[in-house]
């Protein structure tokens, strides 16, 4: 029986210390293999003059001194780390009561006593190691690429499994003696796992649909740009096909003046007048569609009596994509007239002033307009209660990150002042 005992325990070490290198995210070369191996053997060796000297309830005692220290030690070495292989080791140390409690069920259903368990331990050794290394282990593996504090969480249940374990099984007998403190102390942190772990995916799911349906608008208002620049060059060219034309215009208004026909001229040159008009695009830098986009503000503000100044100069290649450009000028100038045509009393003429230019790679843009005292800042960002309402502040913020840039929103003084670094 010391034999089978000793066999097992040698077993077990073996498993534990293959499971938690496969946990670790090591590139194994030829050299940290024979490195790995090395020092299981070196373990292995420690476990035997021990066992030799004290005994086994000796070296039970004294295996996280000989093994996990520095099991713990080599995988610190070979990852360059040491959270993730310390958790690595707890983690493995929990999978080992796989195989022990497998052994245990398949004693106690045929009586075969603690023979029969260490042979089922045994037996089970190298299959479920395989079956953890195939499946288990790449899912475990990807967890040291999530941040620190993922990680810790990750560990927690095996940490305290490890401390239980040694407090009540090996340097005490709390657990055999039936000490209720004991026994129900692991249902417990299991009970206290589940519940963490529901409200924390409830929470994160929670944050995820609102990712989702933010980037969702998103992508909504990127294609919305993408056609409201379509379209404004779609006018713009209609422009430039008039005033090609204009000879044939010339042609035929010459033609009604011979014949006397001088309404039907004046229609006519009122008709070609409002469609250039109306298609207009002025010129306020060398970037074309921001020339687009301020072009097409500019006469919403006009028609809404809004005075608008706009002070430009972007050059024709930017470090912003044409989409983010338009998104990021489209919902900063509809929430500058929006809060415009809310303040609008009659009492003063309404302000938009435009400021934006590009220095040394980075492009700047101020925009200043008119807006009530009553405004609501949550982390100096501008909130809102009103349904469908908010989406373009956060659009603003988002892509503002996306390019590393840094954003600042003020108000005071009937003034809203929007400032963006890019």
């Amino acid at each position: 029986m010391i034999n089978i005992q000793l066999l097992n325990f040698v077993s077990v070490s073996v498993f534990g210390m293959v499971l938690s290198a496969s946990f670790c995210d090591i590139l194994w070369t030829r050299k940290k293999a024979a490195a790995m191996l090395g020092s299981i053997a070196g373990i292995l060796l420690l476990q035997g003059v021990i066992y030799f000297w004290i005994g086994m309830d000796g070296a039970e005692k004294l295996y996280p001194f000989v093994t996990h220290i520095p099991l713990t030690a080599a995988l610190c070495i070979l990852n360059r780390a040491c959270l993730w292989p310390t958790i690595s080791v707890l983690t493995a140390y929990l999978c080992c009561q796989l195989r022990r409690w497998l052994a245990l069920l398949i004693a106690a259903v045929f009586s075969g006593g603690s023979v029969m368990q260490y042979i089922a331990e045994l037996a089970m050794t190298l299959p479920i190691l395989l079956i953890l290394i195939k499946f288990i282990a790449p899912a475990v593996r990807s967890v040291s690429h999530y941040p620190v504090s993922l990680q810790c969480r990750f560990g927690v249940v095996p940490a305290i499994y490890y401390g239980f374990d040694y407090l009540t099984r090996i340097y005490t007998n709390l657990l055999l003696e039936g000490v209720l403190v004991a026994v129900e102390f692991m249902p417990f942190v299991c009970s206290a796992a589940y519940l963490f772990f529901v409200v924390r995916t409830t929470q994160e799911r929670q944050i995820l649909s609102r990712l989702e349906q933010t980037q969702a608008i998103l992508n909504l208002q990127v294609r919305q740009a993408v056609r409201e620049i379509a379209a404004l060059r779609e006018s713009q060219e209609k422009t430039s096909t008039y005033r090609h034309d204009m000879r044939h215009h010339m042609q035929y208004l010459s033609s009604c003046i011979e014949n006397g026909q001088l309404k039907q001229a004046q229609g006519y040159i009122q008709e070609i007048y409002s469609g250039i008009e109306a298609d207009k695009v002025t010129v306020f830098c060398e970037n074309e569609a921001a020339n687009l986009i301020f072009s097409a503000f500019a006469r919403r503000a006009e028609k809404s009596g809004i005075k608008m100044r706009i002070k430009a100069q972007i050059p024709r290649v930017i470090p912003v994509s044409e989409t983010d450009l338009c998104v990021l000028l489209s919902n900063a100038l509809e929430n500058a007239l929006h809060a415009c045509r809310e303040r609008g009393d009659g009492e003063q003429a309404e302000m938009i002033e435009i400021t934006m230019y590009e220095k040394k790679g980075n492009l700047f843009l101020q925009i200043i307009n008119s807006c009530d005292d009553e405004i609501t800042f949550d982390n100096d960002i501008p909130i809102t209660n009103r349904p469908g309402h908010g989406i373009g502040v956060r659009s603003i913020c988002a892509i503002v990150e996306k390019y590393g840039g840094i954003y600042t929103f003020s108000a005071g003084e009937g003034q809203f002042i929007l400032r963006i670094s890019i």
